[in-house]
């Protein structure tokens, strides 16, 4: 896609969303207006826009708080609430940036389980970058290890816990039994 124009980018953009390690949500947006951001760019009605935001609010159990701002959120709200951001546009791909970065064990579980049910829901492709061992292996169908600029393996979880391939075995590290 290197070559493509500008208008030609902005329509592959269109077909992604972005989950950003702390959110990134718009300080100044509730969170109604900051999951709605991009179906108002798209210049849907309001009440629809309104009925979306509802909807995917519930969807990532946050039903309510439309009137909220960002700074009233926890960690883990917040994450959602971008996930809710993310997938509003019925993208084709979602990409995830440490999704489960500075959660508790329960939240990080939280998390894990609404991307696979949002994948589930919405038949994006996910792309998560992380380094929660334990989340990789509950979400993922595909998992490649990069070591050095290089793929050093790619597989399911079985196959990374079985790895005969010294950095994913270091990588996984007790978490391969």
């Amino acid at each position: 896609i290197t070559q493509l124009s500008e208008a030609e980018l902005n329509i592959i953009r269109r077909q992604m969303g972005f989950v950003f390690q702390y959110g990134a949500l718009f300080d100044s947006l509730t969170v109604g207006e900051n999951v709605g951001f991009a179906l108002e760019q798209a210049r849907w009605p309001q009440d629809k826009i309104n009925a979306e935001v509802k909807k995917l609010l519930e969807a990532v159990e946050l039903g309510g708080i439309e009137n909220k701002m960002p700074d009233e959120l926890s960690g883990g709200m917040k994450k959602r609430v971008a996930m809710a951001r993310a997938v509003a546009i019925s993208p084709r791909l979602v990409f995830y940036d440490e999704p489960t970065s500075g959660l508790d064990p329960l939240m990080t579980r939280i998390i894990d389980d609404l991307m696979v049910r949002l994948r589930d829901l919405s038949h994006a492709t996910n792309v998560v970058v992380s380094h929660d061992v334990n989340s990789v292996l509950r979400i993922s169908d595909d998992i490649i290890l990069l070591h050095d600029g290089q793929i050093a393996e790619r597989g399911t979880a079985a196959h990374f816990r079985n790895s005969k391939v010294s950095v994913a075995r270091q990588f996984l590290g007790d978490k391969a039994a």
